[in-house]
């Protein structure tokens, strides 16, 4: 009788070890995949401002593609993650490509001469103001290996017109979805140019 006390307390000793150590290994794995999945293939970026307003809400949280670029070129309409400084992050919406001539009159962007149609993304009603960068009626040429970039919320959005093009080195990722709040979930959609 004693003997079948013991073995029973043992057994039960026996699983619990053995729960706890596969319940261990699941949280190490699940660790893993994702400092893989954050250094090499995604970023996570909350939006703070109101720049890609109604695109990109406050408060959202996205998660970035980081492995696109390393296989093809950012395009024009892209929504990017990119490091503006050493401690923030900016969301913005690729406008001009490298070798492209960016103009701004009467309150519409021209890219090559050509105005660019914005109205998947913006009302028609949007009055796209110059900044420090690029005034109204003036042309600026995006240098090799830059993009030119501004938020869809032109009114509220600190972008290329103002502190002019970035590198594509400081671009992390381009955005893939929302992932919260969780009742905002959605992928990203493409926006095509004519």
């Amino acid at each position: 009788m004693e003997e079948t006390r013991q073995e029973k307390i043992s057994s039960i000793f026996s699983a619990l070890g053995q729960f706890t150590l596969s319940f261990i290994e699941t949280i190490v794995v699940a660790l893993v995949i994702s400092v893989i999945l954050y250094l090499f293939i995604v970023t996570p970026h909350e939006v703070v401002g109101k720049s890609m307003f109604p695109t990109y809400k406050d408060g959202e949280y996205l998660m970035a593609n980081k492995v696109t670029y390393r296989f093809s070129e950012p395009k024009r309409g892209d929504v990017i993650i990119f490091e503006f400084s050493e401690t923030q992050d900016f969301i913005k919406r690729i406008i001009g490509l490298p070798g492209d001539k960016v103009s701004l009159m009467d309150g519409k962007l021209f890219v090559n001469g050509e105005e660019l149609d914005e109205r998947n993304y913006l009302d028609n009603s949007i009055y796209t103001n110059g900044g420090s960068f690029l005034k109204e009626g003036e042309t600026k040429e995006v240098p090799d290996g830059e993009y030119f970039v501004c938020g869809d919320n032109r009114q509220h959005s600190s972008d290329s017109r103002e502190f002019g093009t970035i590198k594509k080195s400081a671009i992390k990722g381009k955005v893939l979805l929302v992932y919260y709040p969780f009742s905002s979930f959605r992928l990203a959609t493409e926006k095509a140019y004519d």
